[in-house]
């Protein structure tokens, strides 16, 4: 069983070319799953069936699990056994029909339209570091990218002329984004810096020795850039879901929206709907003669 898991994480490597950070999450959760299997004495991943697969996705819930991890459990088991079946391993996926229970569903932090312009507007000093974190921050925001596409970014993905930005998402799909005035400009202003340090590669974003920066690298930037000018925790995701629920909140798009964040499925854009809607309550219950709550006092 060993050398079949093996052998899919291989797969997913050298043939689906899915990134280090979801392969390293695909293997700690077929892991579980292989010693569960392991405890259960199953001799071969054929052995293992819908109860059993449900009898360990309830235990784990009941010790805390979350329902999104959980749901990511039974998506690894479905993947696993997709390509199990396609090399005659097995005939049956019993993940098949297996949903996780239902948990509440936390909504994204984001910063607001002030907040975010706060973060960005202040003055920049003229070096390397202080011009580099600048163009990271403005193309975060600017065109919602993840972190591993910034990290992944390189100078033929980029138009400044034009104003786009082409990135390569989940699943090598490349998507074109618009790339705003400020970005824009932040870049212009970091890429000279960037050449003197001769990077050994296209990298548009780079350590002082010009190797490409890393995603570990860019979350302390960012988070250091959150406590300074915002005395706050902040981390690329946040920018990521500031540009959507702005962008939402502005357009009304949904659909727009999902293709500049490049969803596969509409349902996890929607997340931003409920964003949008509670940013409209909090305006209501602040605005609203008959929305607002008597002062205690009274």
């Amino acid at each position: 069983m060993q050398a079949q898991l093996d052998a899919y994480l291989e797969h997913l490597r050298t043939e689906r070319q899915v990134s280090s950070h979801t392969l390293d999450g695909y293997r700690r959760d077929l892991e579980r799953l292989l010693a569960f299997c392991e405890r259960e004495q199953l001799q071969d991943w054929a052995s293992l069936d819908t109860q059993r697969l449900r009898r360990l996705v309830a235990r784990l819930h009941m010790d805390g699990q979350s329902s999104r991890s959980l749901a990511r459990l039974l998506s690894a088991t479905r993947g696993l056994y997709r390509y199990l079946v396609r090399e005659g391993h097995c005939k049956h996926d019993p993940a098949n029909g297996l949903t996780p229970p239902k948990g509440e569903r936390r909504l994204p932090r984001t910063l607001d339209a002030d907040r975010t312009a706060q973060l960005l507007d202040g003055a920049v000093e003229d070096d390397f570091i202080a011009r580099r974190d600048q163009a990271m921050l403005e193309l975060f925001y600017s065109s919602g990218l993840r972190l591993s596409e910034l990290v992944g970014l390189d100078l033929d993905g980029l138009d400044l002329p034009a104003g786009l930005v082409r990135v390569q998402g989940k699943g090598n799909k490349t998507r074109e984004l618009p790339l705003g005035r400020l970005a824009r400009e932040a870049l212009e202003q970091w890429l000279p810096l960037r050449a003197l340090t001769r990077p050994a590669d296209g990298a548009v974003f780079v350590s002082q020795q010009g190797r490409r920066i890393g995603p570990r690298a860019v979350q302390v930037r960012v988070r250091q850039a959150g406590v300074r000018e915002l005395g706050q925790h902040l981390h690329p995701h946040m920018l990521r879901h500031s540009f959507a629920s702005h962008m939402l909140e502005s357009s009304q798009d949904l659909r727009a929206v999902q293709e500049l964040l490049g969803h596969a499925d509409i349902a996890t854009t929607q997340i931003y709907t409920h964003l949008d809607f509670q940013h409209l309550a909090n305006v209501y219950d602040k605005a609203h003669p008959r929305a607002k709550r008597k002062d205690s006092a009274e």
